[in-house]
């Protein structure tokens, strides 16, 4: 039906899970101290994902990626949020997190749930989180889906990004402008 009709739906780079049960409400301090939920976002794209800042590879290349996408935005940047939720809370306390993600670009948030909130939060979005065995000093890593998700305007979820540290910038910049 939709070859016969005069507009053809958004054709997408990341899937498109309009609709989904994947994601949901939350609430979560932010690095400032600032409560925030989906309604926060109200009138702007939301892109989350789930990171921590002890991560040796896959997160900061992701904000990197994040951050070359607000720049290839130019000014529709504005209507756009980047919130790096932690897997780690024990460690990514606000000050660490503010530091962290604000580092590769001052708008982004780092959001820091309590284990509780982690926890449903895993559920929500159908993640794996496991936290390593740490080694004889004490440092451990964290397993986790490394994904983003896309929230529109309105707060309902519309894309999942596979990988975003691999992501093209250009696509997914050209996604967050459909």
């Amino acid at each position: 039906l939709s070859a016969c009709s005069k507009t053809s739906p958004a054709q997408f780079k990341a899937r498109d899970i309009t609709g989904s049960s994947i994601g949901g409400d939350f609430e979560l301090s932010d690095h400032s101290g600032q409560i925030r939920n989906l309604a926060s976002f109200q009138g702007k794209l939301l892109v989350i994902f789930f990171g921590f800042t002890n991560c040796p590879d896959v997160c900061p290349t992701t904000l990197y990626a994040l951050a070359q996408v607000i720049k290839a935005l130019g000014p529709d940047a504005n209507s756009v949020q980047i919130a790096m939720i932690t897997v780690d809370p024990d460690r990514d306390t606000q000050q660490v997190m503010s530091a962290y993600v604000t580092a590769f670009n001052p708008s982004f948030l780092g959001l820091v749930p309590t284990e509780k909130s982690l926890s449903a939060l895993s559920d929500q979005f159908k993640l794996v989180i496991n936290r390593n065995k740490p080694n004889v000093s004490g440092f451990y890593t964290v397993d986790h889906t490394a994904a983003g998700f896309v929230f529109d305007r309105q707060g309902r979820i519309r894309l999942f990004v596979p990988h975003p540290h691999d992501l093209n910038v250009a696509d997914l910049a050209d996604d967050l402008r459909i």
